[in-house]
């Protein structure tokens, strides 16, 4: 398992690496079809567990949206820069319903409606991963935030939080884990693993912030909440997989499965992450 894992990061982190070190407009670019391929397995999972859905649609919808989401304009303003990819949504839902109009069965028809709008709604939050450096605390002068660039910074921050998380929790877990966590939604997870996730979660958070030049005190709010915003996206996902009697959302990454289940946590951790931020600089 840990030689998999290993297999998995070597191609990951690079690929990760690259699209943090280039910056927007390509990182947007990056997240949006990062979520397009998301889409593309989220639909084939939602096909599985009996939800069908107008996938082209979808995918596209959900490509689109999130390059809105990732590149807008300033999220400080009163409007922010959300009103164009909500408007892109709400046409999507229109459109959408129009193309569930062919299914003979009306309740078939609501089905595919639901299934390709909730497509879309799953992936899009990826796009706060692009956003994060307009909420957070101003750098303070020669911090490694300005040295790096708060865009990408702060992006690495949320990044690593995640997988420190994760590998927190696989390595407390596998070793001193005997109480499961929710086994009906995935079997591996224990207590011991959720706490070890958290700790190791937190310890990112503090760096983060004192790296930034911010007070790292809020690292203790910042980690832990990530932390369990991401165990919350990844159990959100293998419910998905579970009602679709799936094991991985695919085969992209070895020893990882598929594109969702990389970027699982970050569909809840990206938006909380940027909440928090928004709270903690002011």
């Amino acid at each position: 398992m840990l030689e998999a894992r290993a297999r998995g990061a070597a191609v990951v982190v690079p690929v990760v690496a690259l699209v943090l070190a280039v910056g927007q407009p390509l990182l947007g670019i990056g997240l949006a079809v990062l979520a397009a391929a998301a889409a593309f397995e989220a639909y084939a999972l939602l096909r599985r567990a009996g939800w069908p859905s107008t996938n082209g649609l979808g995918i596209a919808l959900a490509g689109a949206t999130t390059l809105l989401v990732a590149v807008g304009g300033d999220l400080r303003s009163t409007a922010g820069s959300l009103v164009a990819p909500l408007l892109l949504f709400c046409l999507g839902l229109a459109v959408a319903a129009v193309g569930a109009f062919a299914r003979s069965d009306p309740r078939e028809g609501v089905a595919t409606w639901i299934g390709t709008v909730f497509g879309v709604a799953y992936v899009v939050p990826l796009g706060f991963v692009g956003r994060l450096a307009e909420l957070a605390p101003p750098p303070a002068a020669a911090s490694l935030a300005v040295t790096l660039g708060p865009e990408r910074y702060w992006a690495a921050v949320l990044v690593l939080t995640v997988w420190a998380f994760d590998t927190g929790a696989y390595l407390v877990g596998s070793r001193f884990g005997r109480r499961r966590f929710l086994p009906h939604l995935s079997p591996s997870k224990t207590e011991a693993g959720l706490a070890g996730g958290l700790v190791a979660a937190t310890l990112v958070g503090i760096a983060g912030f004192a790296g930034a030049g911010a007070p790292a005190v809020a690292g203790l709010v910042f980690g832990p909440i990530v932390g369990l915003a991401a165990q919350t996206g990844d159990l959100a996902e293998s419910m998905l997989k579970r009602a679709a009697g799936a094991k991985d959302s695919g085969r992209v990454v070895p020893g990882h499965g598929g594109v969702l289940d990389r970027v699982d946590s970050f569909v809840v951790a990206a938006p909380v992450a940027a909440l928090l931020l928004a709270v903690l600089g002011h």
